[in-house]
């Protein structure tokens, strides 16, 4: 027996080694965000990238947009002096990743937004949703091309066509 990857092997290793820095890139997203960095965070979108974020943050085209409405949403200074670090956590978790292309991929993020309240009676969770994300390669980087968030839970907002099976899942049992 060969300890010698076989061609598939060595294949699905490289696939493996893509999805693998997609997924950092989400976890930067919520390490970036969570500690207030908007010019970092700023910089894992691609220049034509869209944010859809529903009905209360609306759809952001173009990096300069979302960096000036993530300095909206969490600061009104330039330096993002006056935001709170950590003032809560944007979980993302059970990401799932499928490479559409050899600089195209796709996935699905669970999110888990909590706020950090003094008061320990208060629900920490503001938010159950799901990220659908499109990435593309630029420069050897993965960057966020498209981002849609659909709200879960308290409220249901979903964009029309995601509530359904995702690329790549099991077809629906019947």
């Amino acid at each position: 027996m060969s300890d010698a990857f076989t061609p598939e092997e060595i294949k699905e290793l490289r696939t493996l080694l893509e999805v693998e820095k997609i997924k950092k890139t989400k976890l930067l997203y919520s390490q970036l965000m969570d500690s207030r960095d908007i010019e970092g965070l700023a910089e894992i979108f691609a220049e034509d990238a869209v944010c859809e974020f529903g009905p209360d943050y609306g759809v952001w085209t173009g990096k300069e947009e979302i960096r000036a409405n993530y300095l909206k949403v969490f600061g009104t200074h330039r330096d993002n002096s006056d935001a709170i670090r950590y003032g809560g956590f944007h979980v993302t978790t059970n990401q799932w990743v499928e490479l559409t292309g050899p600089d195209t991929a796709v996935s699905r993020t669970y999110l888990i937004d909590t706020v950090h309240e003094p008061d320990p009676r208060t629900n920490p969770i503001i938010w159950l949703g799901l990220y659908d994300e499109d990435y593309v390669k630029v420069d050897g980087d993965w960057k966020i091309k498209r981002s849609t968030l659909q709200y879960l839970w308290p409220r249901r907002m979903i964009t029309d066509g995601k509530d359904g099976p995702w690329p790549g899942a099991f077809p629906p049992a019947g």
